[in-house]
């Protein structure tokens, strides 16, 4: 079967946490239980900054507006290593183009991360830290779930990536207005701080 699926569901993933998937994966195919998974990602120094970078991501993404700094930071690193991955994964198994495995894993991470991102967005307009903790431990269990399923059952776990990120496009979108006013109390803040600084008296509102 085409490594497309796993390709598909790693790009998804990686949006979301993409140190988990290089971890998770290195562990699969250094264990044995996959042979998809190339050698240059069970290597014992990628498992080790993967997991000492997946621990930082659990801590940071579980922190209230933490979490929107760690991911506006991550923007740019989850597609390159959903693409990274995809491609390695491609060449591996010599079933898909790795140029085109590369195409489909990142643009797949952009856009599951952009999901993450503007859910977080959302979820901070709320004060308390207990939403936070719970959706990041929920991404968490996800992407380890649906990672682990798709090492034995790709077309699956593919489908349930895909209806998850169309659930998480949906839910970004009846939550802009949301992720509106968060983007207008960080502005807000920053010019607070700036007008601190300067030392010049706040303008009436």
């Amino acid at each position: 079967m085409s490594v497309l699926p796993l390709v598909f569901t790693s790009g998804w993933a990686s949006g979301i946490n993409a140190y988990a998937v290089v971890l998770l994966l290195g562990v699969f195919g250094a264990t044995g239980l996959t042979d998809e998974v190339p050698e240059s990602l069970q290597r014992t120094d990628v498992l080790i900054v993967a997991g000492v970078l997946f621990l930082c991501e659990a801590v940071a993404d579980k922190i209230p507006y933490v979490d929107s700094i760690w991911d506006s930071v991550h923007t740019v690193i989850r597609p390159v290593a959903g693409a990274v991955v995809a491609a390695l994964l491609a060449g591996e198994s010599g079933s898909l183009p790795e140029l085109a495995a590369g195409a489909v894993g990142g643009s797949t991470a952009l856009m599951s991360h952009l999901v993450k991102a503007g859910t977080r967005m959302a979820i901070n307009t709320s004060p308390e830290p207990f939403s936070n903790i719970a959706v990041s431990t929920a991404e968490d269990l996800g992407v380890a779930g649906v990672i682990t399923f798709a090492i034995f059952h790709p077309l699956a776990a593919a489908i349930i990536a895909a209806v998850l990120l169309a659930l998480g496009i949906v839910t970004v979108v009846f939550l802009a207005s949301r992720i509106r006013r968060f983007l207008r109390r960080r502005a807000q803040r920053r010019e607070e701080r700036r007008v601190a600084q300067s030392g010049l008296p706040r303008l009436p509102e």
